[in-house]
């Protein structure tokens, strides 16, 4: 079983997120759980939950097929203790409007060292924060994405990532949801089947096929290994429509959510009434 959706607005409300998926075809999708581009914001109110709740079964969907995504502002590999502590407090309170939800899966960018401190120490801070804010919230997984590698942004290949979430302490509370754009321009070369075929060994390998919780199906505007985080409509970039092809019609992806990230909204139901066909649904 594919579930496949876009990272759908929460205007209006969260409540709204299950029914804009609803209306481009999706039967799996991804949102903020609040505004993503400020720090504060009024608490989850009960009555907001228990309508987010009732929408999502209405549209048949459950926690299976729905990734939230934290604020971009977050970065839990913040070098300086109080920064980082006020980062633990606002991804903590993120997993609890997960909770709150009834969402099982909060998708987040590892961090960034600011170039202060080394990569491996960044990668402690990384687990370190994450491992703080689980402890204070339960029933809700720690997703991390995979990056681009842009300046000084860590988990952009799987060595990084699985340091990182055998660090936590608790990798039974991790998982990782997979960027196409961003594994392409950290220099995995999804535009071949050969180097299609390497991405998942290697995941395999290192990782872990068990901590995949999701995916962000993204075609590329940048160059394979060019670490430039820059989206694109599939099969309108560097990548190419093959990739997607492969990747909807491998196990390997089902029962996950495979959530697009493209900047063309307007093509979102087109986009995805193609993945479905590749998958045969």
């Amino acid at each position: 079983m594919k579930f496949i959706g876009a990272h759908v607005s929460i205007a209006g409300g969260v409540e709204n997120a299950p029914l804009n998926a609803r209306a481009i075809g999706a039967t799996a999708f991804a949102m903020f759980t609040k505004n993503q581009r400020q720090w504060n914001a009024p608490p989850c109110t009960g009555s907001a939950a228990a309508a987010f709740r009732a929408n999502c079964a209405a549209g048949g969907y459950d926690h299976s097929n729905i990734l939230a995504h934290d604020s971009y502002l977050i970065n839990l590999g913040q070098p300086d203790p109080a920064k980082r502590a006020a980062a633990v407090k606002a991804f903590a309170d993120e997993l609890e409007r997960c909770r709150l939800l009834g969402v099982k899966l909060l998708n987040f960018h590892p961090g960034s060292s600011l170039k202060a401190v080394s990569d491996d120490e960044d990668i402690t801070l990384i687990a370190e924060s994450v491992r703080q804010a689980l402890d204070q919230v339960p029933d809700v997984t720690a997703v991390f994405e995979n990056t681009a590698g842009q300046g000084s942004n860590l988990g952009w290949n799987f060595e990084q990532l699985r340091t990182m979430i055998d660090r936590t302490g608790v990798p039974e509370r991790c998982g990782v949801c997979l960027d196409t754009c961003h594994a392409f321009a950290s220099g995995m070369d999804l535009s071949t089947e050969a180097g299609y075929e390497k991405f998942w060994a290697d995941f395999e390998r290192i990782i872990g096929l068990g901590f995949l919780k999701g995916m962000h199906l993204n075609d590329a505007k940048g160059v394979c290994g060019g670490r430039l985080d820059r989206h694109e409509s599939l099969g309108r970039g560097a990548i190419g429509i093959g990739c997607f092809e492969r990747l909807l019609q491998d196990p390997r992806t089902d029962g996950i959510p495979l959530i697009l990230e493209t900047p063309d909204e307007n093509l979102w139901s087109e986009e995805i009434a193609r993945l479905k066909s590749f998958a045969g649904c």
